[in-house]
């Protein structure tokens, strides 16, 4: 493998392997805590059907939620495909693939995991309130997710660079 060039900007002097591992490293870290709880959100979800209440939502609420199902296991599936790929890359010499397929993979499941957060709100609002402010509640959950996961590190990078 080729080293790679150093950057003046940055303080590490890393052949490409030892930032490949770095990344992975770090792609772990973050994985492990989106793992736990789009595994528990989706676990919990496949225990509403079985609680009383769920025969008396309308045919709105049981659709929206078996898309918020859906959606959760589609969640859990992206978040947790970068283990398997590991499992089946073991020792292959393909860390830089691993990595750029695991960053894909995590970055599809957070924006699946924000629609189940703000499909679940919008449900549970829904439920309790009124169908309308469970759309406004739905909506502002994505904006704010947008804003938390999209809009907040951009700006950090940007006022970074200067």
């Amino acid at each position: 493998m080729q080293e790679i060039e150093h950057d003046p900007n940055d303080d590490r002097n890393e052949t490409f392997t030892e930032r490949m591992d770095r990344n992975w490293d770090e792609l772990l870290q973050e994985l492990r805590v989106t793992q736990t709880g789009t595994q528990i959100l989706t676990g919990f979800l496949f225990t509403i059907p079985f609680q009383q209440a769920f025969s008396s939502l309308d045919a709105y609420q049981k659709d929206l939620y078996l898309v918020l199902v859906v959606l959760a296991v589609l969640a859990t599936a992206l978040i947790v495909a970068p283990v398997s790929m590991h499992r089946v890359l073991f020792r292959k010499r393909l860390k830089p693939q691993l990595v750029s397929a695991a960053n894909i993979f995590a970055r599809g499941g957070l924006v699946v995991l924000a629609l189940v957060l703000a499909g679940g709100a919008m449900l549970l609002f829904d439920v309790v309130s009124t169908r309308q402010i469970g759309w406004v509640v739905g909506a502002a959950s994505l904006v704010v997710l947008f804003g938390c996961w999209w809009v907040v590190p951009r700006l950090v990078a940007r006022s970074a660079r200067g």
